[in-house]
């Protein structure tokens, strides 16, 4: 608008104007098309255009791809510009935006945590319950045993023993009675051989 007024630029000025045009159009578009690219930066050719966008890539104006194919350029990152006032508001709703989504996965992440504690709170009350039962069977199995031993009022090696060896007048009892079976069958040999 006031080219008059003002010295002619030199190439590599209006390169570096059309790399912050290209920036501008990213800020705004993230897939630019080559049509719109060649309008705003008045180029004749894709050749020119392509060259510009490459200069742009290496100078780390920018990050993206071309896209001969679809005949665009893919914009993954690019520079920030200098800000006016008209973007101002849109600033605004963005950081708004962002805040209310923070905000959001933050109530998200507090709630599950909150869950996280009851249900660790639970878990802690089940396992003090079934330590307390395992205890309890314990005390019980303990109870038991020694309900058993006063029953029979002895002790279990005692009661071995006295299983291995018999009380003494078994043992005399059993001894007369293999004698007396011996005299019996002697006699008997002896009276089979008399009447004979």
């Amino acid at each position: 608008a006031e080219a008059a007024n003002l010295p002619p630029l030199t190439e590599a000025q209006k390169n570096k104007l059309r790399h912050l045009s290209v920036v501008t159009l990213a800020a705004k578009i993230k897939c630019i098309p080559y049509s719109v690219l060649l309008e705003q930066l008045q180029l004749k050719n894709v050749r020119q255009l392509e060259d510009l966008v490459i200069e742009a890539v290496y100078a780390d104006v920018l990050r993206g791809s071309l896209d001969q194919r679809n005949q665009r350029l893919e914009v993954d990152y690019s520079i920030g510009r200098d800000i006016r006032r008209e973007e101002l508001s849109t600033i605004t709703r963005t950081l708004q935006e962002w805040c209310q989504g923070c905000e959001v996965v933050l109530s998200g992440i507090e709630e599950q945590v909150s869950r996280a504690n009851q249900h660790k709170e639970q878990q802690l009350a089940l396992k003090q319950q079934i330590e307390s039962e395992v205890a309890n069977l314990k005390k019980t199995i303990k109870v038991t045993t020694a309900a058993a031993a006063a029953a029979t009022s002895q002790d279990p090696e005692q009661h071995l023993t006295e299983l291995r060896e018999p009380a003494p007048g078994t043992n005399q009892r059993q001894a007369s009675k293999k004698t007396s079976k011996a005299k019996g069958l002697r006699g008997s040999t002896k009276i089979w051989s008399k009447s004979n």
